[in-house]
């Protein structure tokens, strides 16, 4: 297994800088594809406007870009109770609401919701996720990850490798990477141990694959996209790309576990489904301890369970392409 993971890594790691952006325009024009940008945004006022801008400046052709990549910015909003809609539609995004997609379907809270429903307000050919609190935000991280798609038309998904430095510690970043993700790829699916960010939120694919996956719709959507990725269409369609470092708003050790949680869940879930018979979950709540001067109070939250069926089983999605 080790060889066949060293094999993946010379073959299918590479550096943006590896495929410059003319290079990629070129087999843009050459091929027909058509790429979509998707920022899911929760109260992220303060970054998505940036990012945003440095997109439509520097890959959509806006204002003389010479190497126009991007055919489509969208910003879902998920709830935002800032200014995040405003910030972006004035930097130029289109912004949609989450509820406002697929109505019939009421919207339950979670990043991979966002993600599934964004399905059905975009139309690249390559769909592109980039999160919204990046600071120092760098065209590259567009512009890498479609890299191999517009170039290699045997990859499906890229995924962006990267630093994570925290209060300014190199390689400190991504605990929950560390500490649940690797140990459960390394386990149970040792063939994807070479991911380097395997929960980054900044990836892009096929929509001829994504729209045959189902999406957890919470923190475990990126583990449960990889594997079963992994498993619709092998380990040679997967890369990587290295686009250097990311910048982002850490969150705080409780809820870091809960999302380490919904992993384990995402994971559980997989792990079922792959054996005749699989043992019933777990109980899908988390309980959080919390000092105080009296004692300890406990706090419980619901574990993401749900998922949402491959997008192209839902009928308006299948009018919507056909149209």
């Amino acid at each position: 297994m080790l060889e066949e993971v060293e094999w993946w890594l010379d073959r299918r790691s590479s550096s943006v800088a590896d495929r410059p952006r003319h290079q990629l325009a070129a087999a843009k024009r050459a091929g027909g594809a058509t790429v979509s940008v998707v920022l899911p945004a929760l109260d992220e006022e303060e970054t998505v406007g940036e990012i945003v801008s440095v997109i439509r400046r520097e890959l959509m052709g806006v204002r003389g870009a010479a190497v126009p990549l991007v055919d489509e910015l969208v910003v879902v909003d998920s709830g935002s109770t800032d200014r995040t809609a405003e910030v972006a539609a004035a930097a130029g995004a289109r912004v949609v609401h989450r509820d406002e997609i697929l109505p019939r379907i009421p919207a339950l809270p979670g990043k991979g919701e966002v993600l599934w429903r964004s399905l059905l307000v975009t139309g690249g050919d390559i769909v592109c996720f980039v999160d919204a609190d990046l600071r120092e935000f760098s065209a590259d991280f567009v512009a890498g990850i479609v890299g191999p798609l517009l170039t290699e038309p045997d990859v499906h998904l890229v995924k962006a490798m990267y630093d994570r430095p925290l209060d300014g510690r190199p390689g400190e970043g991504g605990r929950v990477t560390e500490l649940m993700a690797r140990p459960l790829l390394n386990l149970h699916w040792p063939r994807l141990a070479g991911f380097v960010q395997p929960l980054g939120g900044e990836y892009a694919a096929r929509r001829s694959l994504l729209e045959r996956l189902p999406f957890p719709v919470g923190y475990g959507v990126e583990l449960g996209l990889l594997v079963d990725a992994l498993h619709t269409v092998g380990l040679d369609a997967l890369a990587q790309v290295d686009v250097g470092e990311r910048l982002h708003r850490h969150q705080d050790g409780r809820a870091l576990g809960r999302m380490a949680a919904a992993i384990y869940r995402t994971a559980q879930v997989r792990l079922a489904r792959g054996h005749v018979g699989g043992r019933s979950m777990v109980r899908p709540v988390l309980t959080q301890f919390e000092r105080t001067g009296e004692g300890f109070e406990p706090r419980s939250y619901a574990v993401d369970v749900e998922e949402r069926p491959a997008m192209n089983l839902v009928p308006e999605y299948a009018e919507r392409r056909a149209a």
